[in-house]
């Protein structure tokens, strides 16, 4: 997808975004939008185009680290409730209690029980969330096993990036097949009429996240908020106030000067 049209249809899509927002905080609407896929599919990146002008207040990404030794003994789905969202909010999963069903059937992180369980409870927890009145959507990234190999070699080399690849990552390249059959079983055991599992083609970044933002107010009932306007006030004439001396205050050094000095 050619860049300038990309980004002319993204900054579009975004403003709807920013409506949609205005919406779920006026309705009092409960919004949970589930990012599945496989490493380097490109999850995180349109997570960040998603919220990317969205009050953080409102829309908020989790992302959930390892599980503790104490969080291990729980409910599996226990630490996940804590996050769901309170009215007017949204929440973006980056990842989501589907680890189990994917990572962590195999790497083995999890008994064979614990993932058959997985597998029977996921739908009822989730029908339970529907009915309770939470708009829940559930998007699987897809990725060729070419373009994620070249994914990893980019990040590989990046080092802005690096920190993006883990030993996990690495391996999901010689445990190709095994996600792929996690996925197949996955879907055919949580793909349910209340909460449809929606599979975004992302071998090309710009149209996968066009795609996902477009489906996604798409699917949402949002319509448009009349905002009330706002007046900015005329600033008061001064009452007397005096700056302390610069001196007297620590800035930063002016490290911008330098580098405009030396370009």
């Amino acid at each position: 997808m050619p860049k300038k049209l990309y980004e002319r249809e993204l900054k579009a899509l975004q403003a709807q975004l920013v409506d949609m927002q205005a919406w779920v905080q006026t309705t009092g609407a409960r919004v949970v939008v589930i990012f599945e896929g496989r490493d380097a599919a490109g999850k995180g990146s349109t997570i960040s185009r998603v919220s990317q002008f969205l009050n953080p207040r409102v829309t908020r990404t989790v992302a959930l680290p390892t599980p503790t030794e104490r969080e291990k003994t729980q409910w599996y789905f226990q630490r996940y409730i804590a996050h769901l969202p309170a009215a007017g909010e949204i929440v973006l999963m980056d990842r989501s209690w589907y680890n189990r069903a994917g990572v962590e059937h195999v790497m083995g992180y999890c008994t064979n029980a614990q993932y058959h369980r997985f597998l029977h409870q996921a739908p009822i927890f989730e029908r339970m969330l529907v009915e309770e009145g939470i708009i829940l959507l559930k998007y699987w990234f897809s990725v060729s096993d070419v373009e994620q190999e070249k994914r990893f070699r980019s990040r590989n080399e990046d080092p802005m990036r690096r920190w993006k690849l883990s030993p996990n990552d690495v391996l999901s390249i010689t445990k190709w097949e095994d996600y792929s059959r996690a996925k197949d079983t996955m879907f055919v055991h949580t793909d349910i009429p209340e909460a449809r599992w929606f599979e975004v083609d992302n071998e090309d970044k710009r149209r996968g996240r066009i795609n996902m933002i477009h489906h996604l107010l798409g699917q949402i009932p949002y319509e448009q908020v009349e905002r009330d306007p706002i007046e900015i006030p005329p600033r008061p004439a001064s009452g007397g106030y005096e700056r302390p001396p610069r001196d007297l205050q620590n800035y930063v050094p002016d490290y911008a000067a330098e580098v405009v000095a030396n370009a």
